[in-house]
């Protein structure tokens, strides 16, 4: 996922996708306490997404309250 693809979206569609990143963490880490995990590479790549999301939504919360 590419910081330029979550620019394009919407706060709502932002939200939406950090709660589905939240749960596809949570399951990741179940699965590794269960021994189940097989690509641990996957773990990191949804964090950093989950980070992205955020810093993206932040951005746009700070560019509406600017330009009130």
């Amino acid at each position: 996922m590419k910081a330029l693809e979550l620019k394009d979206k919407t706060p709502d569609q932002l939200k939406e996708q950090l709660l589905s990143l939240k749960k596809e963490a949570f399951n990741l880490r179940f699965q590794q306490a269960t021994g189940q995990l097989e690509s641990t590479a996957r773990m990191r790549s949804v964090r950093r997404d989950v980070a992205r999301v955020k810093t993206i939504l932040n951005q746009k919360a700070a560019e509406a309250a600017a330009s009130n």
